[in-house]
């Protein structure tokens, strides 16, 4: 992004800071996202928000949906493919809000949510976070 940036960043741009997110990823968990999808959205849908008991939708910035990798099987058909859920508004707030690069907050939702791809819970990974701290 331009030091004279004047205007937010649009859905190409978040996508473009996710996909290098991704490429930056050690290659044995960059293997195994070839088929996730990635989706940029300006916020999660109504349905989604009140799965999660959320009521302001700019609590929530990123979403995995999909079965984790040790829940895959050949014999399932008829899924949505795993999918990756970036919604641009509200990591644009806490951006905003915050002062950390756009980069950073959109690698740490990535990182996140690929680790529940991978089958970690939201514990597993905040225990995880702080056993690196």
């Amino acid at each position: 992004m331009s030091e004279r940036q004047t205007l937010a960043p649009d859905a190409a741009e978040i996508e473009r800071l996710a996909e290098a997110a991704i490429a930056r990823m050690p290659d044995h968990f960059r293997q195994h996202l070839d088929d996730v999808v990635l989706r940029i959205e300006d916020f999660a849908d109504e349905d989604v928000l009140a799965q999660f008991g959320i009521e302001d939708p700019f609590e929530l910035s990123g979403l995995y949906t999909g079965r984790p990798i040790g829940e895959q099987s050949s014999m399932l058909s008829g899924e949505l493919p795993a999918m990756i859920h970036l919604y641009r508004r509200p990591l644009l707030d806490e951006w905003a809000e915050t002062g950390v690069s756009l980069e950073a907050l959109v690698t740490h939702v990535i990182v996140h949510e690929v680790g529940h791809h991978f089958g970690f819970s939201d514990d597993d990974m905040h225990a995880i976070e702080d056993a690196a701290a």
